[in-house]
């Protein structure tokens, strides 16, 4: 790691200075992390698009803003801002926002997974 990196870069950011993209309807991500960590920030819409899934890693969910549902297995988990849980590996899991406000949904992956590295090249320092 050079000097630059440790002392100068990355800068501290907003999440809102983060460059993000649009995952499906209503759902949209940024990151921040590294290869061996990675902070994904959802801002999702009452009306998102749900997306039953499951993957080979763990996943750390904690919820920020707004209330939903989070589905884990056969558990339906109510949870709203401060709530954290865990999603084990090979479990199917989405959330549901429940009301009319939206839910800001911060996941932790580590490592970081390789289908989400592209959310971190902004992290790279300039040449």
């Amino acid at each position: 790691m050079s000097e630059q990196t440790t002392t100068t870069w990355p800068p501290a950011v907003t999440w809102d200075d983060i460059p993000g993209e649009t995952a499906r309807g209503g759902v949209h991500r940024r990151g921040f992390g590294t290869e061996n960590v990675l902070l994904v920030m959802h801002d999702l819409a009452p009306d998102m698009d749900l997306s039953p899934h499951s993957h080979e890693f763990d996943q750390i969910a904690v919820i920020v803003e707004g209330e939903a549902i989070y589905h884990v297995g056969d558990r339906d988990n109510r949870v709203g801002p401060g709530s954290v849980l865990l999603i084990p590996a090979g479990v199917e899991h989405y959330i549901e926002p429940t009301g009319s406000t939206p839910v800001k949904n911060l996941d932790v992956f580590a490592p970081c997974r390789p289908d989400y590295k592209h959310l971190i090249e902004w992290m790279q320092p300039p040449a």
